[in-house]
This record gives structure tokens, C-alpha cells and sequence, in this order.
């Protein structure tokens, strides 16, 4: 793909404003490069695209993904593929804005390929997982591959799940797999490269205020309706920042107050593991702007 815009940042930092004013300038098509954005129900609670702004320029792969299901990087680069293929994106830029560093890298250096895994090996270890928690597995998970285990949180069941069905399913550790080159989604040479550095400051307070705002635009309702559909906790959905606070303040089980300052501080966190990993992970050739508007 020619002539592609990447916009990688921070939550809160006004990734999607900008991408939404390149795409008028051109007549591109915004395409969602946001884990958390794909899942349809929490429109509010991810800062998804709301009907005016989706009115004022195409946009896809936002929260066509049920909840139920475990959506990966691999999974994102193959609806991405079938984009192109469709013609859907036209001969206009395709302007991908997002904060998941990985489906950057994947878009420029490719993705690797992974083996099948069976879904009876597949649902052995959710079951490990929900029976023996992420540390334990994770502390499984380094000794039969150090590697990955050294590049995965000891909090991060997903991850470590999947690190150990891959090993399970081929016998080869997944850093062996990852180690193999893919074929890259966007030609680096023509593609515009943007990272959005925010003052800290100034991003702690645009997180609170949108908290807030989400509050008030229904968050509180998406979390019941997911919460309705009773899905496993290891789900990335159930991972969303808010879901298990407002759950649990619905529940009765902590104040709405409480719950609302655990999720501003959580997002503000989970702000700043991103600003760390877009500042070592993205090279010389991404271009470093202030935060937008």
C-alpha cells in the first residue's frame, strides 16, 4: 500500500481529530488501528468515532468485532488485507490512527506466521489461566520460553496464554515463530509516519475531562450491557479501562466515585506505557508532533 498515513499516540492525545482533518484535506479513508476500538458495544468507554465524525469521512475496522471473541494482531492485519482487496479504500491514503504499537509494526515490517492451534489445546489453556491465573502461567511460561517471557507482563494472560498454546500446538517457542519475517502491509518509502508526543500535564488533564464526558454520554450503560452478556474476565473486551470499575461500583461493591478515580488513573497509566513504548519503539523516520486539539 502507497502512500499510507500511520498516526500513533497516547489515549486522549486527539489521534482521531487529526486523522478525522487529514482525511477531508484528502479524501482518505480513516481505518482504525486500536485493539480496544474494534469491539462493538463500548463505543463511549473506548473514544470510538461518534456519528458525526463518522458522517465526515469513511471509516473502518471500528467496533465490527463481538465482544465474545479474543481479536489479535493477526486477525486486524488480515481485515486490513481484505480492505484492500476490496477496493474499498480507493486510490485515496488510507490513514491509520490508533494506540496499539504492534499493529504499526506489523503494517511496516509485517507479521509473522503463526501456526493453527487447536481449539481443544486453545480452550485447555483459558481454562489454566481462569483456574491458576496469569503469574502462574507466566512462571510456566518461563521456563519452557524465556524469551517470551521476558517480553510479556506477568499480569498479561492473554499473551502468556497464547505464547504457551503456540508452544503446545507446534512445539517451537512463539519467539522462534516471531523471529521469522513477514511481508510488510504499507511500502515504509511513501508512507507519512506520525507519533503524537503529549505534554504529560496537559494529557492528565484531557484523560479526567473525558472520563467524565464519557460518563455522562452512557458509559455506565455499555458496562451493563456487556457486563449482561457474562463473558470470561480473560477476554481483551472485559480489559477495557472502566468495564470492571463501573462493574463493580453497579455491583455495589466500591463508589461510582471511587471507580471513576481508579479508571482515570488506570487510563493515565496505560497513557504512559504507550508514550514509552511509541518513544523507544519507533524509529528516526516517524515524525515527533505536539499534542492536537
Amino acid at each position: 500500500m502507497k502512500n499510507a498515513i500511520l498516526i500513533a499516540g497516547p489515549t486522549a492525545s486527539g489521534k482521531s481529530a487529526l486523522a478525522l482533518r487529514l482525511a477531508r484535506e484528502t479524501g482518505g479513508t480513516v481505518v482504525n488501528a486500536d485493539s480496544m476500538q474494534v469491539y462493538g458495544v463500548l463505543r463511549v468507554l473506548t473514544a470510538r468515532p461518534d456519528e458525526t465524525q463518522l458522517a465526515a469521512a469513511p471509516h473502518r475496522l471500528y467496533g465490527h468485532v463481538d465482544p465474545r471473541e479474543a481479536y489479535s494482531t493477526g486477525r486486524w492485519m488480515r481485515d486490513v488485507e481484505a480492505l484492500i482487496r476490496s477496493g474499498e479504500l480507493g486510490s485515496k491514503p488510507a490513514i491509520f490512527v490508533g494506540g496499539t504499537g504492534l499493529y504499526f509494526r506489523a503494517l511496516l515490517d509485517g507479521l509473522s506466521a503463526m501456526p493453527e492451534v487447536p481449539p481443544t489445546i486453545r480452550q485447555r489453556w483459558r481454562d489454566a489461566l481462569a483456574d491458576k491465573g496469569p503469574v502462574a502461567l507466566h512462571d510456566l511460561l518461563a521456563e519452557r520460553d524465556p524469551a517470551a517471557a521476558g517480553t510479556i507482563r506477568s499480569t498479561d494472560g492473554q499473551r502468556i496464554v497464547r505464547a504457551l498454546e503456540v508452544m503446545d500446538a507446534s512445539g517451537k517457542p512463539i519467539s522462534q515463530w516471531q523471529a521469522r519475517s513477514g511481508t510488510p502491509m504499507v511500502d515504509r518509502s511513501s508512507a507519512q509516519l506520525m507519533v503524537i508526543e503529549p505534554d504529560r500535564v496537559v494529557l492528565k488533564a484531557r484523560i479526567d475531562q473525558r472520563f467524565d464526558a464519557m460518563i455522562e454520554e452512557g458509559a455506565l450503560d455499555e458496562v451493563r450491557a456487556i457486563a449482561a452478556l457474562d463473558l470470561d474476565d480473560a477476554l481483551p473486551a472485559m480489559k477495557a479501562i472502566g468495564v470492571r470499575e463501573l462493574i463493580a461500583a453497579d455491583r455495589g461493591e466500591m463508589g461510582f466515585e471511587e471507580a471513576i478515580d481508579r479508571s482515570k488513573i488506570a487510563t493515565r497509566q496505560y497513557a504512559k506505557r504507550q508514550s514509552t513504548w511509541f518513544r523507544n519503539q519507533l524509529g528516526p523516520e516517524w515524525q515527533r508532533i505536539s499534542m492536537q486539539e
